[in-house]
């Protein structure tokens, strides 16, 4: 059984690791703090949260859709570490604008930051997993695929449970995020840090053409159509795309469905993002030490399956919950003392710990099936389609929900994904194990 946890203690994965626990940590800081005190604290309408949440994560996502052919380009064509310096330079700025839209309950100025962290993101995304096969060795890449995996998410939760704490209400029943300003802040300075200390990882020998294609149209169709037509790579691609679709309704919807579904505070909902966070962790450890560190699909299919049960076990929970019109919102301890309490909680937690051994592996396949000069721009393309794929899923469920489905009924929708998601696992395992 392979352990990768020696990784941590070399220059070469610890500095990559930590820069980028820092980054989803801020990501969802940032985010959480955003979303609880607009839904908590600005508005008071349960169709305009809901729309809100889907539009906010709508603006994320987008950047990466548009940005990703030139991020990959940018990081197969120079120096991956120079361009971690410049990213994290980048986040001070941006956050300055995020700590003042937190400040100020200025929502547009905090969707502008939000899009911005996308920007953010989308340089930084090819990075950080096409430097594992640069610096580590090829029986240590999917430990350390893994590890990453396990590290962001570990910074998600760590950064939504902050996120959720430094919203407070005031004794009026307004609510302030002063704290949530000072810290996101002070987590970009840290990665700013962080980053200074990763190893140079300039491109090898057999690297692309220098020149980048600033045609954004242009370079994303090319990069798109250069690596879909491989097939192992498209339903690789299309599987993992599938799988964040399906997060992208999950994270949007976790806040108003705690509010308005099961009729909960903000600490429920910040349960609900942690819980899902942890699981992902989870799961992205444990199918390293099922396959042993080898890089295989075989798993994925059965994963995506338990993903899809556990959500209409969800679903089905959700929907005989008891929610009196009018009543106090429920804050933990009531909502954990409610029957179905547990459950939920225990439903949310097998939908994260699959699908981090759903797409743990189909990253890791990912990085090592193309030469190492390519897989910044391989991922790249991977994130561009997962993008596309976020984006019109967070699209059709906004249209979803001005049309008058439930966000409890949304739930459904993810189920069905993970059908499709199952097939192109299986599809994956048999062409390639």
């Amino acid at each position: 059984m392979q352990d990768s946890l020696h990784l941590l203690r070399t220059r070469r994965f610890l500095p990559i690791f930590v820069t980028q626990f820092l980054g989803a940590f801020n990501d969802n800081l940032f985010r959480t703090a955003m979303v609880m005190l607009v839904i908590y604290g600005i508005y008071r309408d349960p169709q305009q949260e809901a729309a809100f949440s889907a539009v906010a994560g709508g603006l994320f996502i987008l950047p990466f859709f548009i940005l990703s052919a030139v991020a990959g380009q940018l990081a197969d064509a120079t120096d991956k570490a120079r361009i971690v310096r410049l990213v994290k330079t980048a986040e001070i700025v941006i956050m300055l604008f995020g700590a003042a839209g937190l400040l100020l309950h200025n929502v547009p100025l905090l969707l502008l930051a939000l899009c911005a962290m996308g920007v953010h993101s989308t340089f930084f995304g090819p990075i950080k997993y096409a430097i594992l096969p640069q610096h580590l060795r090829d029986d240590e890449v999917l430990g350390g695929t893994g590890l990453v995996e396990a590290g962001t998410y570990i910074g998600i939760l760590v950064g939504t449970l902050l996120g959720g704490v430094l919203v407070l209400q005031n004794l009026d029943g307004s609510y302030h995020a002063e704290w949530g300003a000072v810290g996101v802040l002070a987590v970009a300075v840290l990665g700013w840090i962080s980053g200074r200390f990763v190893p140079p990882a300039p491109p090898e020998h057999d690297a692309p053409d220098a020149r980048i294609d600033w045609h954004i149209l242009r370079a994303s169709i090319r990069l798109v159509s250069a690596t879909l037509h491989i097939p192992r790579l498209f339903l690789a691609i299309v599987a993992i795309s599938f799988f964040w679709a399906m997060g992208a309704v999950l994270a949007a919807q976790f806040p108003p469905l705690v509010k308005n579904a099961l009729g909960s505070n903000q600490e429920v909902a910040t349960l609900f993002l942690a819980i899902f966070s942890v699981g992902v962790a989870i799961g992205s450890v444990a199918v390293n030490r099922l396959l042993k560190g080898s890089v295989s699909a075989r798993y994925s299919p059965v994963s995506a399956l338990g993903m899809g049960l556990f959500v209409l076990d969800l679903f089905r929970r959700v929907k005989v919950w008891p929610n009196v019109e009018g009543a106090p919102l429920r804050d933990l301890q009531a909502f954990l003392a409610e029957p179905h309490g547990y459950w939920i909680v225990a439903d949310l937690l097998g939908v994260a710990i699959a699908g981090g051994m759903f797409v743990v592996p189909l990253y890791a396949f990912l990085t090592t099936t193309v030469p190492k000069s390519q897989t910044a721009r391989t991922i790249a393309a991977n994130n561009i389609v997962n993008a596309g794929f976020m984006v019109a899923a967070t699209g059709l469920l906004t249209l979803a929900i001005l049309a008058g489905v439930t966000v409890a009924d949304s739930l459904l929708i993810v189920a069905g994904s993970s059908l499709l998601s199952a097939w192109l696992g299986w599809r994956l395992h048999k062409a390639c194990d």
